[in-house]
């Protein structure tokens, strides 16, 4: 029987509340500084790889997650993230402190492997999960359910680093070894995909259930999706994008105590990712897939555009502007890639290919703080030559737009020929 329309909202709210709590992976710049005081031999890069690691884990487990959800169903998947974040989140609060060098291979182990990877393929069943609910608003429900992985960080991360202060490190990861996994695991039992027979109604009647069922027949596997332009375009948008926002959100902090800013005032990039993440979900689905790359692309360069004017005139409020911009273009990335997959590539094979798409986070994260770091390095320590490279990436992005918009009309044309041919 259909389903009450309030009830998908209900799952939404639970799929929100579990990625808060996945969104401490990103809470990682908390828990760095306190290790490094733990273990006075380990340096700022090896702690930095940690991270790397834990990035690289998460796009892996989400591909993992994808198939997991597919073959077993969304409770199997967050049992077996519980599991992994229960040993990631317990095995770094037993690090031995006489012990550095093992101790840092065990850190990225647990927190590398078993915490990314856990939060990796709980992200994807959540998400894939509550977006079955939202057939018919796919940018608003991924936005939403995007932005509470985005603010976990900042609102579990405050939680977490006072009781650090309070308790320390070690103390701090066995209380989430103890809550976190029991959160999961107790969610595992309320979150659950929709029946076939409640979409109907919520998604607009017949009409609607017979329209879903003309694009489940168009679904693409995973192998036939790696094989569309459609897929390596928007990917390659996305790398460009992201790349051109980790520029600064890498360090928004010491951009913004570099102009004569407050140091916090570099979070304002983490509001805003947030605020993104609805907006962009909300004009994904209003205006469409090409008007949401556009606008984002324009943003992009905007940013880039007040943040060097800010630094030629050394204007604390162009920087301010120019950061909160960088955050809302970074926030649009994930609401635009998981609408783009369902529009694009069906539902049937979502979590797979929604796992293969967030692949491209790796070669952002990797291009973003590398390029950073040899332009601070070649500079001397100014960001000129930082911001001039967001309006370059931007310019690409704005590239990979076109060639989305190209191959859309090339398709239509394709449609409208065999139509006519059949006619």
């Amino acid at each position: 029987m259909p389903v009450k329309a309030q009830t998908r909202w209900g799952y939404l709210a639970l799929g929100v509340a579990l990625l808060l709590f996945f969104g401490l992976l990103y809470a990682w710049s908390i828990f760095r500084a306190p290790l490094a005081l733990a273990f006075p031999s380990w340096t700022m890069q090896a702690l930095s790889l940690t991270f790397s690691i834990s990035m690289i884990s998460f796009c892996i487990g989400g591909f993992a997650g994808g198939r997991l959800l597919s073959r077993f169903g969304v409770r199997v998947a967050l049992i077996i993230v519980a599991g992994m974040l229960l040993i990631g989140f317990f095995g770094v609060s037993r690090l031995p402190v006489d012990e550095p060098e093992a101790s840092l291979i065990m850190l990225n182990i647990f927190y590398g492997v078993f915490c990314g990877g856990g939060v990796g393929i709980g992200y994807n069943a959540v998400i894939s999960t509550a977006m079955k609910w939202f057939t018919d608003k796919p940018g608003v429900a991924s936005g939403i359910l995007m932005t509470g992985f985005g603010i976990g960080g900042i609102v579990l991360g405050g939680a977490a680093s006072a009781f650090i202060d309070a308790s320390g490190i070690f103390s701090a990861f066995l209380v989430l070894a103890a809550v976190v996994p029991v959160v999961v695991l107790a969610a595992s039992f309320f979150m659950k995909a929709p029946a076939a027979c409640a979409l109907p109604k919520m998604s607009g009647g017949a009409d609607s259930a017979k329209k879903e069922a003309r694009e489940d027949e168009k679904a693409l596997s995973p192998a036939q999706m790696l094989r569309t332009p459609h897929f390596w375009i928007y990917f390659c948008y996305g790398v460009s994008a992201g790349a051109g926002g980790l520029l600064v959100i890498n360090n928004a902090a010491g951009v913004a105590s570099a102009f004569g800013l407050p140091p916090v005032m570099g979070l304002i990039v983490s509001v805003f990712n947030g605020f993104g993440r609805i907006l962009y979900g909300f004009m994904f689905d209003r205006f469409g897939r090409r008007v949401s790359m556009a606008v984002n692309s324009a943003g992009l360069l905007m940013s880039g555009l007040i943040l060097l004017a800010g630094a030629f005139s050394s204007a604390g409020a162009l920087i301010f502007a120019g950061i909160a911009l960088i955050g809302l273009s970074y926030g649009a990335g994930p609401p635009m890639a998981s609408a783009v997959v369902a529009r694009y590539f069906g539902q049937r094979f979502y979590p797979a290919n929604f796992g293969l798409m967030n692949f491209m986070l790796i070669p952002a994260a990797l291009i973003g703080p590398l390029i950073s770091e040899a332009l601070m390095a070649a500079s001397g320590g100014r960001y000129n030559s930082t911001f001039v490279m967001i309006i370059a990436l931007s310019g690409l992005a704005f590239f990979f737009t076109f060639l989305m918009n190209k191959c859309d009309k090339e398709e239509k044309r394709r449609s409208e020929a065999i139509l006519t041919s059949t006619g």
